[in-house]
C-alpha cells in the first residue's frame, strides 16, 4: 500500500526564529540558510506575518517587505510561501479597519506570499469573515485556523472537542470560503488524546479533499506525540522547524519527525536525512553569533499550567530581562492560570497570549489585581470580539472602572472602521506630516508598526539583537548604560549598526540615585490637598514613553504626570495629591528601575 504523502512546513524562518529568538535574525544572516533549504527539497515554507513582520522594523531597522521579495526570489515561484495573520488584526497588535485589512493582504499577495493562514486568540468567528473574504479576493489560498490549547488544571468552559465542533460549524455556517484548516496550538499543550478525537472530528464535518493540518509546540514536552497522534486521526499536514531553531518553544526538528515515523505509512514529503543535515549545518553556521536563550531549548513542566506560547516565551522573557526582572518569570507564568481563568478562556495566542502576560506580569509586580492592563482590560470588555465564555463579572467591572470603558457587543471591526485614527486617510496624513512617501507599504508600515514604523521610515531605526559576533563584539555593546564624564553621570543608548560599528546616542543626565533606604514602592498617596512634599517612585522597571505634564504644573489628584513602558504595557504615573510639580527626574528614553525616584510634588 502506498504512503500516505504528509506536507510539511518548514516554520524555521518565522515561528522558528520568533520562538527561539524573539524574531530578531537579521535577512542577510540566514539567507544562505533558504538556500540550503531549498536544496533539500524543501518546497512549504512560513516565511513571515505574524510577530515577525513588526520585529523587523522594531529591532533590525529592516522592511520585511523587501525580506519577502528576496526571499521569494531564493525559492523560486513554485515554492507555497505562507503567513500568518491574526484575523481583523492582520498583523497589527490592534483591529484594523477595514481599509487596512483588505490593504494587508493586497500587499502580501505582491511581497510573494501564496497562503496566509488566518487566525483568531477568541475563536470569534465574526473576526475571521472580512479577513478570509480579502485574502480570497486578492488570489491567495486562505486556510482558516481554530486556535486550541488545554486549559489549565482544574478549569473547565471551553477547549474541549464539542467547543472546536462548534468552532467549526460556526465557520461552516458563516460560509467563509478557505482552502484549508488548522488546528494551531501556539502553546504546545494540548493533550495527543484530545489532538486525536479533534482531528477525527474534523475530518468527519469537512469535505473528503479538504486539508487538515496541525500546528504545535514542543514547549510542554507532547508536540510529538500530538503529531502522532494527528497522523493516525488523518491530518494531512504538519508544522516541523530545523536545528538550532527547533525543539524546545519552536516546532519539533524535521529530522526527529523523519525518525519518529519509520515504519509506519506516512511519506513526509519525500525529505531525505542527508539533504537535511546539510540544511541543518548551513543553518547552524549562519545562526553560530546569535544567543539563544536557555529556556528556548528547554521542555517546561510549568507550561500546561499557564499557557505560554512558544513564540511569545522567549520575547517575554528578553523583556524581562532588559527590565532587570527575569527573577520573578516562575511567579509570573503561575499566575497566569487566574488571568486565563477570568478573562474568558481565549487562546493563548498573540495577542491574547500577550494580554495574559501583561496582566499576570501586573498582577506579580503591583498586587492581584491591583492595575488592569488595557489590552486584557479591553479583552474583557469585549472591544476584541467575544471571549469563548463569559469573563469574570468583578474582572470586567474592575477594568471598566479602571479604563473608563464600558463593554461593548460591538464587532471588533465595527469598533475599528469607526475610529478615524484607523483610516488609511489618517496614516496617510501622518506620513505627509513627516515628509515620507505615501506608498501603500509605507501607509501599512505606519499603521501596523506605529510610531516605531515612523521612525524607521525617517531613516532612525535601530538594531537591537540577541548576537555575538566574536569579531565585531555585535551584541556585546549594545544596550543602555550609565556612562561618567568629567565627573557627571549621563544615561546613554549603545546601538550597533549592520557593519558592527558603535553609536552612542541619547545622552542625558543620569537622576541623582535615590538612598538605599528609599528605594521602595511608590508611597501611598497623601491626602486630597495635603501639605508637603511627595516623591512619586516606579512601582516597576520601565522605560519612560511619555512625559504628560510640566513643571510647576498644578494637578489634581489622578492627574497623569508621564507614562511608562514595560513589557509593551503602557503604566500612567499619576499625581498622587492636588498641588504643584515641583520636579521631573527622569527623561523620556530613560530606563527606570523599581522604586526609581520619578517627580516630586508639593
Amino acid at each position: 500500500m502506498a504512503k500516505k504523502l504528509i506536507d510539511i512546513m518548514d516554520t524555521t524562518f518565522r515561528d522558528g526564529f520568533q520562538s527561539v529568538f524573539g524574531g530578531r535574525v537579521l535577512m542577510e544572516d540566514f539567507f544562505p540558510a533558504v538556500e540550503a533549504a531549498k536544496e533539500a527539497g524543501i518546497s512549504h515554507f512560513e516565511f513571515g506575518g505574524g510577530a515577525r513582520f513588526q520585529s523587523l522594523f522594531f529591532y533590525l531597522n529592516e522592511n520585511a517587505f523587501e525580506m519577502m521579495d528576496r526571499f521569494r526570489e531564493i525559492v523560486g515561484p513554485e515554492a507555497n510561501l505562507q503567513t500568518l495573520a491574526r484575523g481583523v488584526n492582520t498583523v497589527m497588535l490592534d483591529t484594523g479597519s477595514s481599509e487596512l485589512i483588505d490593504l494587508h493582504a493586497k500587499l502580501f499577495k505582491k511581497h510573494g506570499t501564496t497562503t496566509i493562514r488566518n487566525f483568531d486568540a477568541l475563536n470569534d468567528v465574526e473576526n475571521l469573515k472580512y479577513s478570509g473574504e480579502c485574502i480570497k479576493k486578492h488570489g491567495l489560498n486562505h486556510e482558516v485556523v481554530i486556535t486550541i490549547m488545554d486549559l489549565p488544571p482544574g478549569c473547565k468552559g471551553a477547549h474541549d472537542v464539542a467547543f472546536y465542533e462548534k468552532t467549526l460549524r460556526e465557520i461552516l455556517d458563516s460560509e467563509i470560503e478557505f482552502d484549508s484548516l488548522c488546528f494551531k496550538d501556539a502553546s504546545g499543550t494540548s493533550s495527543p488524546h484530545k489532538v486525536y478525537e479533534t482531528i477525527k472530528m474534523a475530518k468527519k464535518i469537512l469535505p473528503e479533499n479538504m486539508p487538515v493540518r496541525l500546528h504545535t509546540h514542543e514547549t510542554a514536552g507532547v508536540s510529538v506525540s500530538c503529531y502522532l497522534a494527528a497522523l493516525d486521526a488523518g491530518v494531512d499536514g504538519i508544522d516541523l522547524a530545523a536545528s538550532p531553531v527547533s525543539g524546545g518553544t519552536s516546532q519539533p526538528d524535521i529530522l526527529t519527525l523523519i525518525h519518529a515515523t519509520k515504519g509506519t505509512n506516512y511519506d513526509l514529503g519525500g525529505l531525505e536525512i542527508d539533504k537535511i543535515l546539510k540544511y541543518e549545518e548551513v543553518l547552524r553556521d549562519c545562526l553560530k553569533d546569535y544567543t539563544i536563550p536557555p529556556e528556548a531549548t528547554k521542555v517546561s513542566p510549568l507550561i500546561p499550567l499557564s499557557p505560554m506560547p512558544g513564540g511569545a516565551l522567549t520575547a517575554n522573557t528578553k523583556m524581562m530581562r532588559e527590565n532587570n526582572t527575569m527573577d520573578k518569570f516562575h511567579d509570573v507564568l503561575l499566575a497566569m492560570r487566574e488571568v486565563v481563568e477570568k478573562g474568558g478562556y481565549g487562546t493563548s495566542v498573540t495577542p491574547v497570549s500577550q494580554f495574559y502576560w501583561q496582566q499576570a506580569y501586573a498582577n506579580v509586580l503591583m498586587g492581584p489585581w491591583k492595575k488592569i492592563t488595557p489590552g486584557y482590560g479591553k479583552m474583557v470588555l469585549g472591544y476584541f470580539g467575544r471571549t469563548p465564555v463569559e469573563p469574570d463579572p468583578e474582572i470586567v467591572k474592575l477594568a471598566s472602572e479602571q479604563l473608563g470603558l464600558e463593554p461593548t457587543t460591538k464587532t471588533a471591526l465595527e469598533l475599528a472602521d469607526e475610529d478615524p485614527n484607523k483610516s488609511l486617510s489618517h496614516f496617510k496624513k501622518l506620513l505627509e506630516d513627516e515628509g515620507i512617501e505615501t506608498t501603500e507599504e509605507n501607509i501599512f508600515i505606519a499603521a501596523s508598526c506605529g510610531d516605531k514604523g515612523i521612525k524607521f521610515l525617517k531613516g532612525e531605526g535601530e538594531v537591537n539583537l540577541g548576537k555575538e559576533d566574536n569579531n565585531k563584539g555585535s551584541g556585546k555593546m549594545a544596550g543602555k548604560y550609565t556612562v561618567v564624564v568629567n565627573g557627571v553621570k549621563y544615561n546613554v543608548d549603545v546601538v550597533e549598526g549592520h557593519d558592527g560599528q558603535v553609536t552612542v546616542t541619547n545622552a542625558v543626565p543620569a537622576p541623582a540615585a535615590a538612598p538605599a533606604a528609599q528605594v521602595a514602592p511608590t508611597p501611598a498617596p497623601a491626602a486630597t490637598g495635603g501639605k508637603g512634599s511627595v516623591e512619586v517612585r516606579s512601582q516597576t522597571p520601565g522605560n519612560v514613553w511619555k512625559i504628560v505634564a510640566n513643571v510647576g504644573d498644578t494637578l489634581k489628584e489622578g492627574d497623569p504626570i508621564m507614562i511608562l513602558e514595560a513589557m509593551k504595557m503602557e503604566i500612567d504615573i499619576p499625581a498622587p495629591k492636588d498641588g504643584v510639580l515641583r520636579s521631573i527626574d527622569v527623561n523620556v528614553n530613560d530606563a527606570v528601575a523599581d522604586g526609581q525616584l520619578l517627580a516630586t510634588m508639593d
